[in-house]
């Protein structure tokens, strides 16, 4: 990422839009939003491989692994503002499972660059489903969309729902269901 001209377009969008990008209030929003940025859109420099780094486990469970309301925040490409929202997905192992603290780094990946809600849902589906094999997989993302909220006809009160299914979760009715019924509840 090339900082400087990140902070020269944001010092010309101020300028742009009437204010000046000198006076105190203004004088580090350039390299403010630079470093902002560059957290923003890390996940164009983080590899899949080297977040799993052998956190994958043999096992011979065949249940149900549900994790629920993992948080994230991405960058919408059309717009270029926030959306955020809760990652919540389920799978069934075939054989191996992948350590509790790489789903959320996985998420991050690919939620920290420019996205649509409907890629998100299926980049993590299809990456997790590579990476651990399993008899199904089920992805749901619900998240709201500043754009939708400042802009335009104002739907302040809506989400986006998206899904992704894969092996047993996406050919049988029962498996789907019960994903779908775990993430539901509130447990806790």
């Amino acid at each position: 990422m090339n900082k400087e001209n990140i902070k020269k377009l944001i010092s010309l969008i101020i300028e742009g839009s009437g204010d000046n990008h000198t006076r105190d209030g203004l004088k580090g929003t350039p390299e403010r939003v630079a470093n902002l940025y560059e957290e923003l859109f890390s996940g164009y420099k983080k590899d899949i491989n080297d977040v799993v780094n052998n956190s994958l486990f043999n096992t011979t469970l065949d249940d149900m692994i549900v994790v629920k309301n993992i948080e994230f925040s991405s960058i919408c490409e059309h717009e270029m503002t926030p959306f955020f929202g809760m990652v919540n997905l389920g799978y069934i192992p075939n054989k191996k499972i992948i350590g509790l603290s790489k789903i959320p780094k996985i998420i991050e990946i690919f939620s920290k660059r420019l996205q649509v809600q409907e890629n998100l849902t299926n980049q993590i589906s299809t990456a997790l489903d590579s990476i651990i094999s399993p008899h199904g997989l089920g992805v749901v993302v619900e998240a709201r969309h500043t754009c939708s909220i400042m802009r335009g006809d104002n739907f302040s009160s809506s989400n986006l729902i998206t899904s992704s299914m894969h092996g047993s979760f996406r050919s049988n009715l029962k498996t789907r269901q019960e994903f779908l019924s775990h993430i539901e509840k509130n447990i806790l």
